[in-house]
């Protein structure tokens, strides 16, 4: 009799064992989602700020000065921007990379990034000329205003080159705003004397160059020639990488105390092409049952300065499964500009419970960007419990049996 009751422990204990290592396996488990906390902003707020409130400028040159609109508030809004004051002879106007702006939409706690374009009438002289920003909300309950002073200097007249020349083959180079450009510039020393001559450039603001002897990577700032000898030297340029599209000078000098000679060259850049995909959370992973559709949202950014039109949602997914992009493609993306995407993934109705990789392939004209999503399928719940059920009637069985046995 006590082999019996041992024999019937033994049993119970390997059946509840089984119930928890089923029960383990069929029912799904959810992880906690941590809430982001929401930052401590205003009601409304908004500003809108010039890059620089003064710079100096020679006769003739036109101005492009940075102006950003930031919402610091907690509602979104639509901001009216407009030039309250244009000094008599110049033309202003507030622009993107293409077109000119007299409104932008900012979203809550985020910012715009636009231009002040101030160019100049011919006959305008030295002196200061004040231009007044203004940027208020639809509503004109919020007002923004700031000014930008451009102090026009005198233009220098320059002294004729004597004794040495600059020759370039190629004065123009064409490319992405993300590329170097290499000048070749001959300096030909026309004296009858053996001189050292300092070289010198001059460029857009922010920009790099660098002069180089030809076909060597080391950086010069002089350069020592025999009387009558004449040398190649490469020029470096290096743009600024958030420099917008369009045709930009640089200007090279050699001098010396006898000579001097300058040259213009020009870049052209058709801007960068780049692209930026994640998750608002950074994670890439969700959950989904066989046979049931699952979502997840992803941003796609232009963070080039080149506008990406075209841009195509593909998918790369294990065989019978769907995958949905809404929206399913997006003509243009302005530079700067940020889009939602929401991927709905369906697995396949005999998929088996697992982790699973799904690709999402974000192809622009010049610019391709892939995220990697893992899919974790899970069975449905409902056949945990029948598994359970199935468990506790089999329990229930070998207990009666156990109860009848041992009566006998």
């Amino acid at each position: 009799m006590k082999g019996k009751k041992n024999g019937l422990w033994s049993l119970t204990a390997m059946v509840f064992f089984m119930v928890t290592l089923l029960t383990g396996l069929f029912l799904p488990s959810d992880a906690p989602c941590e809430e982001k906390e929401k930052k401590d902003l205003p009601p409304r707020g908004i500003e809108v700020a010039p890059e620089y409130t003064g710079v100096i400028v020679p006769e003739g040159e036109d101005v492009s000065i940075d102006v950003t609109v930031t919402n610091k508030g907690r509602q979104d809004e639509f901001i009216e921007l407009s030039l309250t004051e244009v000094p008599k002879g110049w033309n202003g106007r507030i622009k993107t990379y293409s077109f000119d702006v007299t409104g932008v939409y900012v979203a809550s706690d985020k910012s715009k990034s636009l231009t002040l374009k101030a160019e100049p009438e011919e006959g305008v002289g030295p002196g200061k000329y004040t231009f007044g920003i203004k940027g208020q909300t639809q509503d004109g309950k919020l007002v923004s205003a700031s000014q930008v002073v451009i102090t026009v200097k005198k233009k220098e007249e320059e002294k004729k080159s004597k004794g040495v020349n600059l020759n370039t083959s190629y004065p123009v180079l064409q490319g992405p705003t993300d590329a170097k450009f290499e000048f070749s510039v001959e300096v030909e020393n026309k004296t009858d004397k053996d001189s050292i001559f300092n070289l010198s450039a001059t460029g857009p603001t922010n920009w790099e160059v660098n002069f180089k002897p030809a076909y060597e990577d080391k950086f010069i700032s002089s350069l020592r020639l025999k009387a009558g000898q004449n040398q190649s030297v490469a020029v470096e340029v290096k743009p600024y990488l958030l420099a917008e599209a369009g045709k930009y000078p640089v200007s090279v000098k050699v001098s010396s105390p006898e000579a001097k000679a300058e040259a213009e060259l020009n870049v052209i850049l058709t801007g960068t092409y780049k692209l930026d995909v994640g998750t608002p959370t950074g994670l890439l992973s969700l959950t989904a049952m066989r046979g049931e559709p699952a979502n997840v949202s992803f941003y796609v950014k232009n963070s080039g300065s080149a506008a990406q039109n075209n841009l195509r949602f593909i998918s790369v997914k294990p065989e019978n499964w769907k995958v949905e992009f809404t929206p399913e493609k997006l003509d243009t993306l302005p530079p700067g500009e940020t889009k939602q995407i929401e991927l709905t993934v369906t697995p396949g109705a005999q998929a088996l419970v697992g982790d699973y990789s799904v690709n999402a392939v974000i192809e622009g004209e010049r610019a391709n960007k892939n995220l990697e999503f893992r899919v974790s399928v899970k069975a449905s719940s409902v056949w945990g419990w029948i598994g359970i059920g199935i468990i506790v009637l089999v329990l229930l069985g070998l207990v009666a049996l156990f109860v009848y046995v041992g009566r006998r």
